[in-house]
């Protein structure tokens, strides 16, 4: 594809200070692009009011029953007094369209990282998972995916080899490989029996915390689907093996103030790592003929891109082995 037949070519500034004017805004001009590549995001200057943030979403990601099961769900978390940046409800709605696209807005929050080493963080931060999963696991989505081995590994699997982005010299051991870790996976998975699923965020990582006095707030549930409460909880982690114990040890301590954990769900942490590996993997592929991904991650695609993604794999293999259920 080239890079005037995607479509995000066309939301150029006019477009996007038009969208926002549609819905009763006055712009004053200033529009600044913020770090977001599924979607793109813009911080919005407003006559007489402090700048907002509008997303408009990638097209033909997601239906827009999605969308607005989404920002239900923020709401939902608002309601409930959890630190959630929700979309604004503009004239009785949260999704708005303009041109072709489909767009939210949001208030502009501050705030810093969250410190991964900081052992009070995140013990905090798992009060919060706690609290949210508390509601979650009140409802489910409808129009959500469920994470499986299937839609985060199988699938991006298939896209790579279909699409021939795994070099021929490397193609037999990867197959090799990816099959193992996922066999692997799915037999961890089928031992641990029934696991409670319940609506997650999905990509609760640091980069998706701001941090300020009163604590964590919770950005961009784009990635919200239905799936086990460890995978809100396994990307906070980081180190050293008994750091991350030490640390799964601080954020379920502050988890259980509030909401039940099954304990068994630990051994599905490396199945999950494993999972993000490959279905990372398969996004930038799918996204390579968006002019803006060659030039935010030209380090993909390259030789030593895959053999890096084997070996990890193939370390994930060995922690997959080591498991005992």
């Amino acid at each position: 594809m080239n890079n005037q037949a995607h479509p995000f070519t066309a939301l150029e500034p006019d477009v996007i200070l038009d969208a926002i004017e549609s819905i009763g805004f006055t712009c004053t001009g200033s529009l600044l692009a913020l770090n977001s590549f599924e979607n793109r995001v813009y911080q919005v200057g407003i006559e007489g009011k402090d700048p907002l943030i509008a997303k408009f979403y990638r097209p033909e990601r997601w239906n827009s029953e999605a969308i607005l099961e989404e920002h239900q769900f923020s709401l939902e978390l608002v309601e409930h007094e959890l630190p959630i940046i929700a979309p604004l409800i503009i004239n009785e709605q949260t999704l708005h369209h303009h041109h072709g696209f489909r767009f939210a807005l949001f208030p502009r929050r501050g705030g810093h990282g969250l410190e991964l080493d900081n052992i009070e963080q995140l013990e905090w931060m798992g009060r919060f998972i706690g609290r949210l999963h508390r509601i979650s696991a009140c409802g489910s989505f409808k129009h959500r995916v469920q994470l499986t081995t299937q839609n985060y590994g199988y699938d991006a699997y298939t896209l790579l080899i279909d699409q021939d982005f795994i070099p021929d010299y490397l193609k037999a051991n990867f197959c090799k490989t990816v099959e193992t870790a996922l066999e692997l996976s799915e037999q961890i998975v089928k031992s641990l029996g029934p696991i409670k699923q319940m609506r997650l965020h999905g990509d609760c990582h640091a980069g998706n915390v701001l941090w300020r006095e009163s604590g964590p707030h919770i950005v961009d549930l784009d990635d919200c689907l239905m799936g086990p409460a460890i995978q809100d909880i396994w990307m906070l982690l980081s180190g050293e093996p008994a750091q991350m114990e030490s640390q799964l040890e601080k954020i379920l301590q502050g988890y259980s103030e509030f909401h039940d954990f099954n304990f068994s769900e630990r051994h599905l942490i490396e199945v999950l790592r494993t999972l993000r590996l490959l279905h990372y993997s398969g996004w930038l592929a799918k996204r390579w003929s968006d002019p803006a991904f060659p030039l935010s991650f030209p380090w993909f695609n390259t030789p030593i891109y895959w053999q890096n993604l084997l070996s990890n794999l193939n370390e994930q293999i060995e922690l997959l082995q080591a498991i005992e259920c």
